[in-house]
């Protein structure tokens, strides 16, 4: 008789320190995962941390078998999906399974969760709102990720439709090589960009940090309100992702673009933090913090991601957009591979019928690298 299979809410300190570890046993074979910052995964688990919990909850869950941890799960309920993306639409995410049974039995458990709480549907993985890594892997697996992107095992594909999941909607990376990039339309289009005295491109200054960063999300907050699955942030979410990124964000790399004086479009670009943290093994004590710091002074990486890109609502779908947009490419690009030493760049993530933005990521030379799926199911 086979060994049974446990499910258990994660109560303690010991069961959430048990909850993040268990990816490194996970993925302890595969060359392509990059191992997170522990501290960083327990911020994000922890109410009066994270200030997402100010409008959602969540519980986890760990799946154990003879006294071995064999799978995770979370499941949430956020107030702001229920008002931006429908009632009863519930979420699960941090999910890991060694195995197709632990799999099922965690995802059932989360959606009995879900249906506890009222929710009528379920999307997921998304782990734990859609700014933080949505999505399942299902293309691209042995490339590893870009800072802030996730990274699975091919098997949660088939257990996840095994469950009686569909596709919601697929989010796009684009890679190419920005060492070489030229191309003689785009160029004239930024040549013309140039020539108009309405516009105007530049670098944050990050001795106003806090300034400049609210004129990026209140431009990202208008640029995406359209989106599917778009959720605000809140002014508290706003303050804690500054708190996090300034860290990572480097002026030559972000750029707003001004029109008549007034800012309307933005780039966020970070430099691939992964390849600087790769070796911590996910530990910033006792010297793997003062690794990072010394690493982010003069960053040197191969790869580049722009995860946020927006323009004005009022601007989008005219030719200015995609002049603005190519311009802030084109500016960072030669900042990225003279300053940072980049020779690729990643575009994402990007909704699969986002056309505007698709029609920027589809740069020459680009292609997608890797495909995330969200996915969906009537509880």
């Amino acid at each position: 008789m086979s060994t049974p299979l446990t499910i258990r809410p994660v109560e303690t300190k010991a069961d959430r320190k048990t909850f993040v570890d268990f990816a490194w046993a996970v993925y302890k074979d595969d060359p392509a995962w990059i191992p997170p910052l522990k501290d960083e995964v327990h911020g994000l688990l922890t109410p009066g941390k994270n200030p997402w919990f100010d409008h959602a909850k969540a519980q986890l869950w760990l799946a154990e078998r003879g006294g071995t941890i064999v799978g995770r799960i979370s499941a949430q309920v956020d107030q702001l999906v229920q008002q931006h993306m429908g009632q009863g639409i519930g979420q699960w995410g941090m999910f890991e399974a060694l195995d197709g049974e632990a799999a099922a039995a965690l995802i059932a458990t989360a959606e009995d969760w879900l249906r506890a709480q009222g929710m009528t549907s379920a999307l997921g993985p998304i782990s734990l709102s859609i700014w933080d890594e949505p999505g399942l892997e299902i293309e691209g697996h042995a490339e590893p990720p870009t800072v802030m992107m996730g990274h699975h095992r091919p098997e949660y594909a088939a257990w996840i439709n095994a469950a009686g999941y569909s596709k919601a909607k697929d989010l796009l990376t684009y890679g190419l090589d920005i060492s070489n990039w030229d191309d003689p339309l785009i160029n004239r289009l930024i040549a013309a960009g140039e020539r108009n005295p309405r516009i105007h491109i530049r670098m944050v200054d990050k001795s106003k940090f806090d300034q400049e960063a609210k004129i990026i999300l209140n431009l990202l907050n208008d640029a995406w309100s359209s989106n599917w699955g778009y959720v605000p942030l809140t002014p508290a979410e706003i303050a804690y992702a500054g708190k996090k990124l300034k860290p990572v964000i480097f002026e030559e790399l972000v750029r707003i673009a001004e029109y008549d004086g007034k800012p309307v479009a933005f780039m966020l670009t970070l430099p691939d933090i992964n390849e600087l943290s790769a070796d911590l093994n996910g530990e910033l004590f006792p010297f793997g913090f003062v690794k990072l710091l010394w690493r982010l002074r003069k960053p040197r990486v191969k790869r580049l991601r722009v995860p946020l890109m927006g323009v004005a609502k009022e601007y989008q779908q005219t030719r200015l957009a995609s002049q603005l947009a190519f311009m802030m490419i084109e500016y960072t690009r030669r900042s990225g591979t003279t300053k940072y030493g980049a020779t690729h760049g990643e575009f994402g993530w990007i909704l699969e019928d986002n056309k505007g933005m698709l029609s920027i990521a589809q740069l020459p030379g680009a292609k997608v690298n890797h495909r995330y799926r969200i996915y969906e199911k009537a509880l």
